[in-house]
């Protein structure tokens, strides 16, 4: 029986990372061949500042129930595969194990649903819901990110902040659930496009997909794949500020973009395990950079610190929410412990 057992958790599915990115770059070169998509429909009109434009002016039911039904069993059957991924406690291996081979299949079928859903009826849960939904899904998962990692590369210049280790694990032990609601959520919000917003939204959204399939493996926690899709998030931002909110203007897409990278140098760096001359051959044409851009600019320099200083204060909120749930949990614990037989 014990060689047995053995044996079923050594097999284990053969996998190559590139194997995960060709797949994301065909999915991405279905949508460019599957498009346009709203060519002769007729969209809201814009409302202006956190306003989503893309949606269609009169919706119907059948529009809405495409979007939020195949979101629904999207969610459910990730849900699912993660619940049974936790319950079989395998160990973190080079290859995929069989739940893992069942959400990159669930990932990939709902990815090519929402493609011919948005090309036959457009529009996504952005009909329904507020623009900051998505943002702030997506934000909090970021934090949520920050505050996990504080145990492995420390919050501040490789300092590691001990009183937040108890909410810190919590989240470790469970972020799978939200990460993948987020993510998934923020993929359906949108219909599929072909702004320079959208299509790199949706490859973003598709290597997010991609590290949420892979739990339970040494790739979902290699250090630099991690960093990657951290990284990724800061250049997708200013490319959509930049593109989008003030196209021309320094301002918006400059905060982003070295927003994030100050958040980098401060944080993120620390965990790749770089030793000292390491970290300053990254560090310093970066600062370089930086400071170069704002002696040209210098009346926007008051932007830099606002995405480090959001992430850290964020990160701190998830921590003390994640602290109460804890702390009322074991109080509704103890209440029927304590609380006589009837």
């Amino acid at each position: 029986m014990t060689q047995q057992l053995t044996a079923n958790e050594e097999h284990v599915l053969p996998y190559k990372h590139w194997w995960g990115l060709l797949g994301c770059a065909g999915l991405m070169g279905v949508i460019l061949m599957m498009g346009p998509y709203s060519e002769g429909l007729v969209l809201a009109p814009d409302r202006g500042d956190m306003w989503y434009f893309w949606q269609l002016q009169e919706p119907s039911a059948i529009t809405r129930l495409t979007a939020w039904l195949p979101f629904s069993l999207h969610w459910i059957a990730m849900w699912f595969l993660i619940s049974r991924g936790r319950s079989e406690r395998p160990r973190y291996v080079f290859g995929l194990h069989s739940f893992n081979l069942w959400a990159i299949a669930v990932n990939a079928l709902f990815i090519l649903l929402h493609i011919a859903q948005t090309k036959l009826f457009y529009d996504g849960l952005a009909q329904d819901t507020h623009e900051a939904t998505s943002l702030g899904s997506v934000v909090i998962m970021l934090f949520a990110i920050m505050l996990m990692e504080n145990r492995r590369r420390g919050l501040v210049f490789g300092k590691k902040l001990k009183f937040m280790y108890e909410a810190g694990d919590v989240v470790r032990r469970y972020h799978g659930y939200y990460f993948s609601w987020a993510i998934i959520y923020t993929f359906w919000y949108h219909p599929v496009e072909l702004t320079q917003g959208h299509l790199a939204g949706f490859a973003y959204m598709f290597l997010l997909l991609l590290q949420g399939s892979l739990f339970f493996t040494r790739f979902h926690v290699n250090r630099w794949w991690t960093m990657s899709l951290e990284l990724l998030f800061v250049t997708h931002g200013a490319l959509v500020a930049y593109f989008i909110m003030q196209k021309g203007q320094n301002g918006p897409w400059s905060m982003f973009l070295f927003g994030g990278v100050t958040l980098f140098l401060i944080t993120q760096m620390h965990g790749l395990g770089l030793s000292r001359r390491g970290k300053l051959m990254i560090a310093l044409p970066l600062i370089t950079i930086m400071a170069t851009f704002y002696m040209i600019f210098p009346e926007i320099v008051g932007s830099l610190p606002r995405v480090p200083l959001i992430n850290y204060t964020g990160t701190f909120l998830v921590m003390i929410v994640v602290w109460l749930l804890l702390r009322f949990g074991r109080l509704v614990k103890w209440m029927r412990a304590d609380s006589p037989p009837v």
